[in-house]
């Protein structure tokens, strides 16, 4: 990489490197905070364009089809949201951008005229693109980030390279394959394939010594850094042992990003279409690089997390949904079962939730109070969602239950996952955008000056703090205490509690008997007003329909 960190190791790093060949523990469980964790997605290129200077690059200058050319989002923009407090106040624990490496320079002529704006088309894992910004606004970047903070979740590919283009070759046979296209149909049918015929598929089941490709070699030589590439990689695989086989290239390009700049977790693309093997690898290579990074900055964010990293596995949730195995929870390929649990992830994004949002709020929670908190998936994370970027079955893409949504989201058990302008109400159906492009519009920064718009942003503002301060309500036990109106707890021993309303306007009583002692101090966190236990009950006036109860101290 461009600024590899050297000089020596310490005796403490030294320490780490040797046992990290030692294979990694059985699963512990997933920390607390990522469990109940709010994680903003947003799409690098869509979110906020802060430096036109870096919009157009490496002659991508044709005109691409509607919402499949870069638009000119860029590090940058998201670094300027992150000074001007917009995740603060939206409560957001970590951003998920997606990959900020260096992407095909060309469009593909198959996809409608489809630049990789989108961060998912690799032409070098060890620069980012221009059009995103340079290395230093991105250690800029996670720097205000953590000064705020808030971690970030850095998305990341070992399944694929870009495709071939008119200006990207494609790469050599022993590092990619073009043919089979998958068939879905079995395991080596999502593994040992490509995933469309616009995809190279890297050979990630090689153990074989493989050399570098030109396509990368020519390119550092011309920008002066090749020999530094090459002598990290001999230091890198003399250290692990690990064949120079392709995949363990990728780990060690993408744990570069750690070591070099604290990358709090990896949000994995295409996951399931990976021998789950090397999910293990790149987890210890991860855990070994934050470590040597932590180190070196003792000027870091408080409160040191283990490494994250969260699995993309399409088709999988909680509660059996499509290819999920409802007893173990595994992914399920037909003639084969995949516990992605036990490959170094924490989490799993939960596509089921936008099938199941559309019960009562009490058939859901409870649902998944029951599923989160079985011995067979207890201390484990998911990331529920509303709105994704590839999901084409995305709830209420019309944005006509915004308020409900926001509600039923953020007081879900389990982590959650915000997709760029879910607080907005940022459209998902744009006529004529083809395909996913319809799912990744700019975002509305526009509607802001709209009181709708507005109050809807303070719905999920106070949504997202409420989560953020107690982090029982994605990580606690569930209990309703009542039907009508509805009210439910959340509690997590040795954190903390919560009751949870919704109800009609106007003056308000709850009964809290059950988590709160008489005389206590709490606070409804939506509406700010403060009150007592009196007789097992708590009595107020509010404006709002919902009601997010806790202890006042915070």
């Amino acid at each position: 990489m461009s600024t590899k960190i050297a000089g020596s190791f310490s005796l403490f790093t030294i320490i780490v490197l040797f046992y990290g060949a030692v294979a990694l523990p059985a699963f512990a469980g997933t920390h607390e905070f990522w469990r109940n964790a709010t994680v903003y997605f947003l799409l690098t290129d869509r979110f906020n364009n802060a430096e036109p200077g870096n919009d157009l690059n490496y002659q991508r200058n044709a005109q691409a089809a509607l919402l499949r050319g870069f638009e000119g989002g860029d590090i940058k923009g998201v670094t300027q949201q992150i000074e001007a407090g917009y995740f603060n106040r939206l409560g957001v624990d970590a951003i998920w951008t997606t990959p900020l490496i260096e992407q095909v320079h060309g469009y593909d002529e198959s996809d409608n005229l489809t630049y990789a704006y989108h961060g998912y088309w690799p032409k070098d894992w060890t620069a980012i693109d221009a059009n995103f910004g340079t290395e230093q606004e991105f250690a800029e970047m996670i720097a205000a980030a953590h000064k705020n903070g808030i971690r970030i979740v850095m998305d990341v590919i070992i399944n694929h390279t870009g495709p071939e283009t008119k200006q990207d070759t494609l790469w050599p046979s022993d590092w990619v394959r073009t043919m089979p296209v998958c068939n879905w149909r079995s395991y080596q049918q999502n593994v040992s394939c490509a995933l469309a015929t616009s995809l190279t598929d890297v050979l990630t089941e090689s153990e074989q010594d493989t050399p570098l490709p030109s396509i990368l070699t020519d390119k550092w030589k011309k920008e002066g850094r090749l020999e530094q590439e090459l002598a990290e990689l001999e230091e890198f695989f003399s250290r692990t042992g690990y064949p120079k086989a392709p995949k363990y290239y990728i780990v060690k390009w993408l744990t570069d990003w750690v070591r070099e700049y604290g990358i709090d977790g990896f949000r994995v693309d295409t996951a399931k279409h990976v021998e789950p093997e090397i999910w293990s690898v790149l987890k210890k290579e991860s855990e070994l690089a934050l470590a040597q990074w932590r180190e070196q900055n003792p000027e870091r964010l408080a409160g040191d997390l283990p490494f994250y990293m969260v699995a993309e596995v399409f088709n999988w949730g909680v509660d059996g949904f499509k290819s999920a195995n409802p007893q173990t929870h595994a992914y399920d390929y037909g003639d084969k079962q995949v516990q992605f649990f036990d490959y170094g992830f924490d989490a799993m994004i939960n596509m089921g939730f936008v099938a199941h949002i559309s019960q009562d709020s009490e058939t859901l929670f409870s649902q998944y109070d029951a599923q989160l908190h079985h011995p067979s998936f207890r201390s484990k994370g998911i990331l529920n969602y509303i709105g994704s970027h590839d999901d084409q079955d995305s709830w209420d893409r019309e944005r006509q239950q915004t308020w409900q949504s926001a509600f039923k989201l953020m007081m879900a058990p389990g982590g959650v996952q915000i997709y760029y302008g879910d607080e907005l109400a940022r459209p998902m159906l744009v006529p004529k955008a083809y395909g996913d492009a319809a799912l990744r519009a700019n975002m509305n920064w526009q509607d802001l000056t709209q009181p709708e718009t507005q109050a809807l942003l303070a719905h999920w503002q106070k949504l997202g703090q409420f989560r953020q301060q107690f982090v029982a309500v994605g990580a606690g036990k569930h209990q309703m205490l009542n039907d009508a109106p509805y009210v439910f707890s959340r509690q997590l021993e040795g954190f903390d509690s919560v009751v949870v309303a919704e109800m009609s306007v106007g003056e308000k009583q709850i009964d809290v008997a059950k988590v709160f002692e008489e005389g206590s101090t709490l606070k409804d966190y939506y509406s700010g007003e403060v009150v007592q236990v009196v007789s097992g009950r708590v009595r107020f006036s509010s404006p709002y329909r919902w009601v997010l109860m806790a202890t006042a101290d915070r």
